[in-house]
């Protein structure tokens, strides 16, 4: 349990990690992010209301796809993601303004924070812990249509990405750039992650088996 756990909390820094620098770039929210402020603009009160909101109602899109029950542990991962962005937001990266910054450096900073967030999500997906409702829901979608996690994840950012320019998010190369390569990094690190983990697994071979 303790193995992991730490690997799970590992997986949530190092991806809102990438989130932070993602944000940082000042070159346009990522497609989830641009979806809610659009929705937030729209509608009235914050883009936080709007995250826990969706997050909640796409536990039961979840549930549907996966024809499960809807999976009210969920609430834990939505908790955690809230107070690691923080950190790294509000504590890590409180001083830090690359709004006038070269663009390359802005670039760089971009194309670090999805290869960190594509890193993070394949690291914490490997426990089989509850996950964020936005991470499981390309989860359930490659499952539900016998896809790829790279298509997975791609279908869902295109999907998200084209309603965020619906309702007039702000959508640019901080955008278009997750949505292009972050299922491919997902997937690349994912299986490169999988076998590591269970190398150094306390139960090693016998938890892989049973998880095939």
């Amino acid at each position: 349990m303790l193995y992991r756990s730490v690997i799970y909390l590992t997986g949530m820094l190092v991806n809102f990690f990438g989130v932070a620098l993602l944000i940082n770039a000042t070159l346009g929210a990522g497609f989830w992010t641009a979806f809610f402020i659009g929705v937030s603009d729209h509608l009235g009160y914050t883009v936080g209301f709007w995250y826990g909101a969706f997050q909640l109602l796409i536990v039961f899109v979840n549930a549907s796809l996966m024809k499960q029950k809807p999976e009210t542990r969920a609430v834990v991962p939505i908790l955690l993601e809230s107070i690691i962005l923080d950190f790294w937001l509000e504590i890590v990266f409180s001083h830090v303004d690359l709004a006038s910054a070269p663009y390359v450096l802005q670039v760089m900073t971009l194309l670090a924070g999805v290869a960190f967030i594509g890193l993070g999500v394949a690291i914490y997906i490997l426990p089989q812990f509850p996950r964020a409702p936005v991470d499981q829901l390309f989860l359930a979608v490659s499952a539900r249509f016998n896809l790829s996690i790279m298509v997975g994840q791609t279908v869902v950012a295109v999907i998200m990405t084209s309603l965020a320019l619906l309702i007039g998010g702000p959508v640019g190369l901080g955008t278009i750039a997750p949505m292009l390569f972050l299922g491919p990094v997902i997937q690349f690190c994912y299986l490169r992650a999988y076998p590591l983990y269970y190398r150094f697994h306390p139960q090693g071979k016998q938890v892989q088996e049973e998880v095939i």
